[in-house]
C-alpha cells in the first residue's frame, strides 16, 4: 500500500508528465459557447470603421462603422467634417429583405462596401457574388443585369448564352459597329443597311463584338476573331434540392489546367478604306490571355496585354493603326512565373512614349519607367529590398505616383502596408502613413485628399483624414473602441517571429491562447493553415471576426482555443507579399506549403515556452488550405497527427485553370502529380475529417472524392462530411455553419486531447 503522502507526491509528478490529462473535457456547454463566440462579440466594439469611398464629385466620403447592435453607414462632408447616415438603412433592409426572400436587419445589412451609382439614386453593392442595386427611396433592390457572355475563368467563353452584340457607336457618331453571322458590320445609326468589312469569320472562328474597340477619331475599329476552346462542364448532383424531392443536374462551364482555351487573334479595320489587317501574332504566341484593348489617346496606335500560357512572359504589345505593324512596348520575362495579377502598366499621357511598369527582375516587385518605343528601361522609380503593393495614381502632368509598398521601415512588421508618393525619376519619396500598422487608403478624385483608415491586431481601427502631397492630418474621424470587447474577454493574438528553413528569414505568425490559459500546463497546438502564393494570410489588421467560429479569423481561432489548444496561424515561404525568391518556393512546388519553415517556427517557439506542445498537433483549412492540410499529413505526418480538410483543391488537375497553371505552370507535367493528395493518398498518417460542399462551385467537388476513392484502396481510416447543397464556403460563412463547427471542433477535442465529445444524439429533435 502507498503512503498518503507517497500517493500525494506521485500525482504530483503525474500532474506535471501530463497535465493536460487533467483539463477537463470539453462538455456540450463549452461547445455552445465556442461555437457561439462570434455572435456573441462581434458587436460589442464601437466606432472600428471600414475603408472609407469618395463620391464621384469628391464632396463627401462614406463607410460602414460597428455602433450599438451592429453596423451603421456614415458618409462626412469633405469641407465641413460633418457626418450623417449614408442612407436610410431601414428602407435599403426592408427593399432588400423582399428581394431576398428572408427578414434583413438594418443594423446588419449584408454587405461591407457599397457605392453610389452615377445619378445618385441607389446604392451599388456585391452579395452572394453577384451586382446588386438598391433605390435610395427603398422602392426596390434587384441583381444588376450583365449583359456579357461569361468566361469559365476567363478564357473559354460558354457559347451557349449569346454575346453582348448591342451596336458600338464611333466616338464621332456617324457609325455603329455590331457582328452579324459572325463578321463584322458596319452602318448608319438607327439604319438597318450594313456594310461588311470582314468575310473570315465563321462559327467556330468568329468575331467576338465584345472585344470590339473603336479608335478616339473613329478611323478605325479593332477587335479578336475567336477560335473556341474546349468547354468542359463539370457536372454535379443536387441530391437534395430545396422544394423538391427528385435530385438535380447542375452543370457549370470549368477549364482545368492543359485544357484547350479560346484562342483570341486580333484583326484590325479601316473603316474609310474596308482594309483588314490580321495582326501578325510573333510577338505574342500561344497567348494565355490578351486584355480588352485600349487605343491610345491620338489613335495613331492601339494597345493590349498579353500573357503567354505557362505565365513565364508578359508583354504590351502595341498595334500601329495605318500600319497594322505590332511591337513590344514593354516585356517581362520570369524563369518562374510572372504574378499575372498583380502586373501593372500605365501609359504615359495615353501615347506609348513612356510606359510605368511595374516589375520584379531584381527581385522585388518594383516600378520602372519604360521607354514604349524599344522596350527598354528610361529610369527605375522605386527601388530597395521592399515589395510595391499596388499602384493608386499616376499624375502623367505632374509626373508623380502615388503606391502602397509594404517591408520599407526598418524593424516593422514587413507585411504592414504603407502609402507613399515619388517623382517619375524616383526623386522625393514621401511617406504619407507613418502610423506603425497596416493601412488602407482612399484618396479623393483629385487627390487633394486621403481616408487613412489603419490598425494592427492589437490596435483598434483609426480612421483620418489626410492630405495627399504630403500626410498632413487634417481631422480624426472615427477611433476605433474594444472596451467592452476586452472586458468580455477577447485579449489580441501574440505576433511571434521565428527563423525559417534557411535559418535567416523571418517567419511571421500569430498565436492564439485559451483564455483560461495556464502557462502551467500543456496544450495541443493546432495550426490554421491557407499557403497560397497568390497572397498573404496572417491577419495584420484588427477586425478579428470574419468567417463564422469555424472559419480563418482571430474569433474562430479563439472559439477553438477555448477548447483547450493553442491555436496558430503562420505565413511561410511561397506566399506572396516578400521577396520574389520568398515567393518562388510555391513554383511547381504547391506541395511545400511552406511546411518547413512552419515547422522551424513550431519548434522555435515550442522551444521557449513549455505549454506548447509539439508532440501534439493539429491543422485545418480551407480550399488551397483544405490541400495543405491534407498534405500535411501525407508528407509530414511525423509533426501533424490530426488535420480537417475544407473543400481542397486536392490535385491541381481536377481544379481550375487559372489558378493553377499560374503557379504550375503549362503545360501540365510531374509537378501536378508531386502535389496531388490522390497520387499521394497512400502516405496518409493520423486522422483526417474531410469537409465538402456538394454544389461547391469554386472547387470540383469531385476532387475530395477521388481522395475518398484513393484512400479506401489503400485501406486507410477518415472522415467525411458533405454537406447536400453546400457552396465552397460550407460551414465557414455559408451551409449548416453551427453544425460543421462542431464537427470540425469535435474532431480536434477526440483526437488531439483524446477526450469524449458530448452525446448530441442522446435526445430525438424534430425541426420543423
Amino acid at each position: 500500500m502507498i503512503p498518503l503522502r507517497a500517493k500525494a507526491l506521485v500525482l504530483a509528478i503525474a500532474a506535471l508528465c501530463f497535465p493536460a490529462k487533467l483539463l477537463a473535457a470539453p462538455d456540450a456547454a463549452a461547445f455552445t459557447r465556442s461555437i457561439g463566440l462570434r455572435e456573441q462579440w462581434q458587436y460589442l466594439t464601437r466606432d472600428v470603421a471600414w475603408p472609407a469611398h469618395w463620391t464621384a464629385d469628391g464632396s463627401h466620403f462614406f463607410y460602414r462603422k460597428t455602433v450599438e447592435g451592429g453596423f451603421a453607414f456614415e458618409t462626412v462632408d469633405r469641407r465641413t467634417l460633418a457626418k450623417s447616415a449614408a442612407f436610410d438603412q431601414v428602407k435599403i433592409a426592408h427593399a432588400l429583405a423582399a428581394a431576398l426572400g428572408h427578414p434583413v436587419a438594418p443594423l446588419r445589412l449584408p454587405f461591407a462596401a457599397f457605392d453610389y451609382d452615377a445619378d445618385g439614386t441607389a446604392i451599388l453593392f456585391e452579395l452572394d457574388g453577384a451586382a446588386w442595386s438598391c433605390a435610395l427611396d427603398g422602392h426596390a433592390c434587384a441583381v444588376v443585369a450583365d449583359h456579357r457572355r461569361p468566361r469559365g475563368f476567363g478564357v473559354v467563353r460558354d457559347l451557349s448564352i449569346p454575346a453582348d452584340n448591342r451596336p458600338a457607336p464611333s466616338p464621332d457618331g456617324k457609325w455603329e459597329a455590331l457582328v452579324e453571322d459572325n463578321q463584322l458590320v458596319l452602318r448608319r445609326p438607327g439604319g438597318k443597311d450594313a456594310i461588311r468589312l470582314s468575310s473570315d469569320g465563321s462559327a467556330g472562328d468568329f468575331y467576338d463584338p465584345e472585344t470590339l474597340a473603336w479608335s478616339p477619331d473613329s478611323r478605325h475599329i479593332l477587335l479578336y476573331r475567336v477560335r473556341p476552346g474546349y468547354a468542359r462542364q463539370v457536372l454535379r448532383v443536387e441530391a437534395a434540392p430545396v422544394g423538391r424531392l427528385q435530385p438535380a443536374l447542375r452543370t457549370q462551364l470549368y477549364p482545368k489546367p492543359g485544357d484547350a482555351i479560346d484562342q483570341e487573334q486580333p484583326v484590325l479595320f479601316d473603316v474609310a478604306t474596308r482594309r483588314e489587317t490580321v495582326i501578325d501574332a510573333e510577338l505574342f504566341p500561344n497567348p494565355y490571355q490578351l486584355s480588352q484593348p485600349r487605343w491610345r489617346s491620338d489613335g495613331h496606335s492601339v494597345e493590349f496585354d498579353y500573357i503567354r500560357r505557362g505565365f513565364q512572359q508578359a508583354r504590351v504589345i502595341a498595334v500601329d493603326a495605318d500600319t497594322g505593324k505590332a511591337h513590344a512596348a514593354v516585356t517581362e520575362n520570369a524563369a518562374t512565373f510572372v504574378y499575372a495579377d498583380r502586373r501593372f502598366a500605365h501609359t504615359v499621357h495615353g501615347l506609348g512614349d513612356e510606359i510605368v511598369w511595374a516589375s520584379e527582375r531584381d527581385g522585388w516587385n518594383q516600378l520602372y519607367l519604360i521607354d514604349g518605343h524599344t522596350g527598354r528601361v528610361k529610369n527605375r522609380i522605386t527601388h530597395g529590398n521592399w515589395v510595391v503593393r499596388e499602384v493608386v495614381k499616376v499624375d502623367d502632368d505632374k509626373r508623380v505616383i502615388w503606391f502602397a509598398a509594404s517591408g520599407m521601415n526598418p524593424g516593422e512588421d514587413p507585411y504592414f502596408k504603407h502609402y507613399y508618393r515619388i517623382d517619375f525619376d524616383g526623386r522625393h519619396l514621401t511617406p504619407l502613413t507613418p502610423a506603425n500598422a497596416d493601412h488602407d487608403v482612399a484618396f479623393s478624385p483629385d487627390m487633394a485628399l486621403f481616408v487613412d483608415t489603419y490598425s494592427r491586431v492589437d490596435l483598434p481601427t483609426i480612421s483620418e483624414l489626410h492630405r495627399a502631397d504630403d500626410g498632413t492630418l487634417v481631422a480624426r474621424i472615427t477611433t476605433g473602441d474594444d472596451t467592452r470587447l476586452v472586458a468580455a474577454g477577447f485579449r489580441p493574438p501574440e505576433v511571434v517571429t521565428a527563423k525559417g528553413r534557411d535559418g535567416k528569414t523571418d517567419i511571421w505568425g500569430i498565436v492564439v491562447r485559451p483564455r483560461d490559459y495556464d502557462p502551467r500546463k500543456k496544450y495541443p497546438v493546432i495550426e490554421n493553415i491557407y499557403a497560397g502564393p497568390h497572397d498573404s494570410f496572417v491577419p495584420k489588421g484588427f477586425w478579428p471576426f470574419g468567417y463564422h467560429a469555424g472559419g480563418d479569423k482571430v474569433i474562430g481561432m479563439q472559439a477553438l482555443a477555448d477548447l483547450g489548444f493553442i491555436v496558430v496561424q503562420i505565413d511561410g515561404m511561397g506566399t506572396a507579399n516578400r521577396s520574389k525568391a520568398f515567393q518562388d518556393v510555391a513554383w511547381k512546388n504547391l506541395g511545400d506549403s511552406g511546411f518547413p519553415d512552419r515547422i522551424a517556427w513550431h519548434r522555435a517557439l515550442a522551444a521557449r515556452d513549455a505549454s506548447y506542445d509539439i508532440t501534439r498537433v493539429g491543422i485545418y483549412g480551407a480550399s488551397a488550405g483544405g490541400q495543405s492540410t491534407l498534405n500535411a499529413l501525407l508528407f509530414h505526418g511525423d509533426f501533424y497527427k490530426v488535420g480537417v480538410a475544407y473543400a481542397g483543391c486536392y490535385d491541381n488537375r481536377m481544379d481550375k485553370i487559372s489558378w493553377n497553371e499560374q503557379w504550375l505552370g503549362w503545360p501540365v507535367d510531374k509537378s501536378y502529380a508531386a502535389a496531388s493528395g490522390i497520387d499521394n493518398a497512400w502516405r496518409l498518417t493520423g486522422k483526417l475529417l474531410m469537409i465538402v460542399g456538394e454544389q461547391d462551385s469554386n472547387v470540383d467537388p469531385a476532387s475530395t472524392m477521388q481522395v475518398v476513392d484513393a484512400l479506401i484502396k489503400a485501406n486507410k481510416d477518415f472522415d467525411l462530411l458533405s454537406v447536400p447543397g453546400g457552396e465552397h464556403s460550407v460551414g465557414r460563412s455559408t451551409g449548416p455553419i453551427d453544425y460543421v463547427t462542431r464537427r470540425q471542433f469535435g474532431f480536434f477535442v477526440r483526437n488531439l486531447l483524446g477526450d469524449t465529445t458530448p452525446d448530441w444524439n442522446a435526445a430525438p429533435t424534430r425541426i420543423g
